[in-house]
């Protein structure tokens, strides 16, 4: 179990030094690790919520896609589907199939089912 730790803490040191340098793809990562509570850290949902916005303003698509899902549900933070719905517009333009996917899952829910396909 202490080598478990000692591997967990080296990991998130790596992650944490790349997140100063700002990669996207770590601070994504970070915000995983926020909001389940791993690698040592807390559960800290509004840091995850926080580390994904800044994550998807520079660039990570993923993040838009965790952000889309948790204001369109509600998972972890008040549910506002239009910023959900953004979110998923945002990741889905630039590439990102499974925020195209939940677009086009919201659009069947709607009765839009032209656009759902």
């Amino acid at each position: 179990a202490a080598e478990l730790g000692s591997l967990d803490a080296s990991l998130l040191a790596m992650i944490q030094e790349r997140v100063h340098k700002g990669d996207a793809n770590l601070i994504k990562n970070l915000a995983d690790r926020y909001y389940h509570g791993s690698l040592g850290l807390a559960k800290d949902v509004p840091r995850a919520i926080e580390s994904w916005t800044k994550a998807s303003e520079i660039g990570s698509l993923d993040a838009h896609h965790e952000l889309g899902h948790r204001y369109y549900f509600g998972d972890g933070i008040e549910e506002d589907e239009k910023k959900g719905i953004y979110h998923w517009v945002q990741a889905a333009v630039r590439g990102d199939v499974e925020s195209r996917h939940k677009l086009g899952d919201v659009a069947c829910d709607y009765g839009n089912y032209e656009l759902a396909v």
